[in-house]
């Protein structure tokens, strides 16, 4: 006998469920008893009998419990029991062919999640009704196997490259087949399915797809001309991925693709349009050579250019229309607020991509502007005879949605066709300057986005005093502080997007001075659009004064700059509650800030200290679980959003910690960071992790001290990131830093107090260091090959004997670290152990002396004066043996040379 519904319990939930379908009821009191009833082990047992057998209940309670199935189960599917396991199978395969198609939808739904926490391999049943199901010719169970197979395939991909017990061959072979040959069903919504199921497994590309590709790509082109419109959609998702994973095998059809896509992307419709009109940036970006795009390019750009003009009743049209009609300062409806996505920090990591920009809806529009981005970059100026006169002519045009896109279009070439340009980008900048003041709010948008994409050229044209680039990035600059101000959200959004930009040209141009007569009226501009802007602008506003801050440094602190943007600041930050998430991009401004202000932040330094203190240990003691609330504080809702006020906190006292320097001593020795710091060390989050090492790094220059106590259990904490199986992708960061923070901390230790550790670290730090070449990322090689350096140059009597273990493996990562104090400190380490233990280090004098040469310019003469004695201490020791022109003559040609004139030798 297996487990049966009580009919009291059945009625009690059947009960719940139709209320909460009622209007007017206490669906949050209703929530409450459901989330309760979750404490009983059968409680998912009777949701799986009344969302498949209830059939004389309505359709929304069933519903209902299936969705609340669906969630349960991401969480207790594991845990559960495997007679109620086999139960929820058993209730859930049959409704995958209900006749009602939203029944039928939540059954795949819940199926794909049984399976993400299952595994296929476990439920034979499942593969076994879908084969039976792909060859029925009953249209519900056809449909709704295809949506379940559609879910899994897009959960949980590789379940279905595992052999399924008592079937020969994997789901994979077992399935494809058949899906292809759906491809010709007679049912259109099946071929539809068959393709876009497919198109996604092709992104995995198993192995027996590989082997049917030509009858897959044979499919596709035979429903190119399909009258539907999801099909052609499909076909194109499916080509576009091929051009990714497989462009040779498209290689001899290539000419017809092309003239295909052109067509598709003038498809009347715009999803077929949308999905056709991402080949071109597809072909561009993978083809070695691109030139089979050159002959239909005088066809292609037109018609890229055409999908960039808005329609009249396109969305963001119509948002903006709204938006002139609002009172300024109207507070921003839920809609228009996007996620907070915090920007991190770590230490010596490669640069890359922020990441950090919000997602905008992407469209046809869009789509067509980065396929004009990507063909400029790969054509160059050879387009500009095709492009400037249609945005010429778009510009003369009395329709805003004409002139608007030809200046997305000159926004969208700038950096392809910027030498192309060159001689007409003083006429260019002057020409969009006073579309800055359009009435069109769209029209004043896009001027201030497609200036700033020729940010670099504005800032280095504008470096000569009084010249006329001056006088015109002055003009650009007023123009955007006045857009900044603009009584519309989206134009305040644009105008703060480009003066961050701006701002970022000039520090990364080297020309942070020339914004200094610029800084009183930005200031002025952003403290003011502080005091009235609505939530989601003022992030993009925090963006552009913590770009200023990055920028400008010291000259921000001056009292009279000070007080046009700390006191809206700091209303927003007294005015947002500790569980709101508008704060943490108040936390990563004020990090910023506190960097930038120095001593001048000691004035706001404890109150904002304290409340950090206070919001991370809120936070921490709720994600483990052991949360206590009270007026002052209480802990978010999710634990993602505990995890980004724990970061936010300790990042802004890292901050505070960088620009107060030794003076924030007086802070810390009166809180309990100690313990919060040793908790967020230890967290099961890589990033909370990576924030709290950072810290530790950041405390140990400049009150080490503080840290003495628990120098043992940060060493402890510090290597157990270093072990192997923790170095992973997703635990870099926290690794890296972890790595670092023990470098910072050997440097403001004693000899004494570190030589307990010395010897642990190193141990640590020597596996990495001799990894597989490729198997580490850079920039744990490099922080590693510092952080041993810097014990060594502290510690070097007690790691000299073991010099001979990891010489070669470090000089092997020294030489690839560039030149600055960091390098300084790791070398001055090597030449303190090498004058110890000389003889030991001798195996690897190669490397050693290719790490001495990898110096361009070494400007501590203490360290090049160590270096050349070290070397004559070899010369004369292997000229003593005979050995020294034998040694030379080992170096490779160009190492030698420089050694010879570096050294002396």
């Amino acid at each position: 006998m297996g487990w049966r519904p009580q009919d009291q319990g059945l009625q009690q939930i059947c009960y719940l469920l139709s209320e909460f379908q009622k209007p007017g009821t206490n669906q949050a009191q209703i929530l409450s008893q459901l989330e309760q009833c979750k404490n009983f082990p059968d409680f998912n047992n009777y949701l799986a009998t009344i969302f498949a057998q209830g059939s004389t209940l309505p359709d929304e309670v069933r519903q209902s419990a299936g969705l609340l199935l669906k969630n349960n189960l991401r969480d207790q599917f594991v845990s559960a029991s495997d007679e109620y396991k086999t139960f929820i199978k058993s209730c859930i395969l049959p409704a995958m062919g209900d006749k009602k198609r939203m029944l039928r939808q939540t059954a795949g739904t819940t199926i794909a999640v049984i399976v993400t926490q299952g595994g296929l391999s476990s439920w034979p049943q499942l593969l076994q009704a879908m084969q039976r199901c792909l060859e029925s010719s009953d249209p519900d169970a056809l449909d709704g196997t295809m949506d379940a197979l559609y879910k899994v395939v897009e959960e949980a991909p590789m379940q279905l490259d595992i052999e399924v017990t008592g079937m020969q061959g994997t789901p994979n072979s077992l399935l494809i087949p058949r899906l292809l040959h759906l491809f010709q069903a007679p049912l259109p919504k099946v071929q539809v399915q068959a393709v876009s199921i497919v198109n996604l497994l092709a992104g995995g590309m198993p192995e027996p797809l590989a082997n049917s590709l030509d009858e897959y790509l044979q499919g596709l082109f035979s429903l190119a001309t399909n009258q539907q419109a999801e099909m052609r959609k499909a076909v194109c998702t499916g080509i576009v991925q091929m051009v990714h994973l497989q462009p040779d095998c498209l290689a001899p059809q290539l000419p017809a693709i092309i003239e295909y896509m052109l067509q598709s992307t003038q498809d009347a419709d715009e999803g077929v349009a949308l999905e056709a009109c991402e080949f071109w940036s597809a072909c561009c970006e993978v083809a070695a050579d691109a030139s089979t795009l050159r002959p239909v390019l005088p066809k292609l750009i037109p018609v890229l250019l055409g999908n960039m003009v808005y329609k009249e009743d396109d969305e963001e049209v119509l948002e903006a229309q709204a938006g002139e009609a609002e009172p300024d300062g109207a507070e921003d409806r839920d809609q228009e607020l996007k996620p907070f996505i915090q920007r991190g920090g770590g230490h010596g990591e490669e640069d890359e991509e922020d990441g950090g920009e919000e997602v905008s809806r992407w469209n046809l529009r869009k789509c067509s502007a980065a396929g004009l981005d990507v063909l400029s970059t790969v054509f160059g100026d050879e387009i500009l005879p095709i492009v400037v006169p249609i945005v010429q002519q778009r510009l003369q045009e009395q329709d805003w949605k004409a002139r608007e896109s030809g200046i997305l279009a000159l926004g969208a070439i700038s950096e392809g066709c910027a030498s192309g340009l060159l001689h007409y980008l003083a006429d260019m900048v002057a020409a969009l300057l006073p579309l800055l003041a359009d009435t069109r709010p769209l029209v004043r948008s896009i001027t201030c986005w497609a200036l700033s994409r020729y940010s670099r050229w504005i800032v280095d044209n504008g470096r000569d005093p009084q010249s006329q680039g001056q006088r015109q990035m002055e003009a650009v600059i007023q123009g955007f502080l006045g857009r900044v101000l603009d009584h519309n959200k989206r134009v305040q959004e644009a105008a703060c997007s480009a003066l961050a930009s701006l701002e970022e040209a000039i520090g990364q141009d080297a020309h942070p001075g020339l914004l200094l007569p610029y800084l009183r009226p930005i200031l002025e501009t952003l403290g003011r659009a502080c005091s009235s802007y609505g939530r989601r602008n003022l992030r993009m506003l925090y963006d552009a004064l913590s770009t200023l801050a990055d920028m400008v440094g010291r000259p921000l602190a001056q009292p009279d700059c000070i007080q046009l943007f700390m006191p809206p600041l700091l209303q927003r930050w007294q005015t947002t509650d500790d569980t709101d998430r508008e704060l943490l991009p108040l936390l990563e401004v004020f990090t910023t800030i506190a960097q930038a202000l120095g001593q001048a932040f000691q004035p706001y330094a404890e109150s904002i200290f304290e409340r950090c203190l206070r919001l991370a240990a809120t936070q921490l003691a709720a994600k483990q679980g052991g949360a206590t609330t009270s007026a002052a504080s209480k802990p978010a809702d999710q634990p993602e959003q505990q995890r980004e006020f724990i970061i936010g906190a300790l990042d802004l006292i890292s901050g505070m910690a960088e620009g107060l320097g030794p003076s924030i001593e007086n802070l810390i020795e009166r809180a309990h960071l100690r313990d919060l710091l040793l908790q967020c060390c230890q967290d099961a989050s890589a990033d909370v992790r990576q924030s709290a090492f950072a810290l530790v790094g950041d405390l140990s220059k400049v009150c080490p001290g503080h840290l003495l106590p628990c120098t043992r259990q940060l060493v402890t904490l510090a290597v157990a990131n270093l072990q192997p199986q923790n170095i992973t992708q997703e635990n870099m960061s926290a690794c890296n830093n972890a790595c670092w923070s023990l470098g910072e901390l050997a440097m403001k230790i004693t000899t004494e107090q570190l030589q307990p550790y010395a010897a642990t670290i190193v141990e640590h730090l020597v596996p990495i260091l001799a990894a597989p070449t490729g198997a580490m990322p850079r920039s744990i090689l490099e922080n590693s090959a510092i952080t041993l350096g810097r014990v060594a140059w502290i510690c070097p009597d007690v790691l000299a004997p073991h010099l001979g273990s990891f010489t070669g493996v470090w000089c092997a990562s020294l030489r690839n670290i560039r030149d600055d104090v960091e390098k300084e400190h790791a070398f001055l380490g090597l030449c303190a152990m090498l004058r110890i233990n000389p003889q030991g280090a001798l195996p690897a004098f190669v490397g050693i002396c290719e790490a001495v040469t990898s110096w361009r310019h070494i400007r501590d003469e203490g360290l090049l004066n160590e270096m050349i004695q070290i070397m004559q201490l070899y010369k004369q020791h292997l000229t003593a043996g005979g050995m020294w022109q034998q040694a030379l003559n080992s170096l490779p040609r160009a190492v030698r040379d420089k050694l010879t004139t570096l050294c002396h030798l």
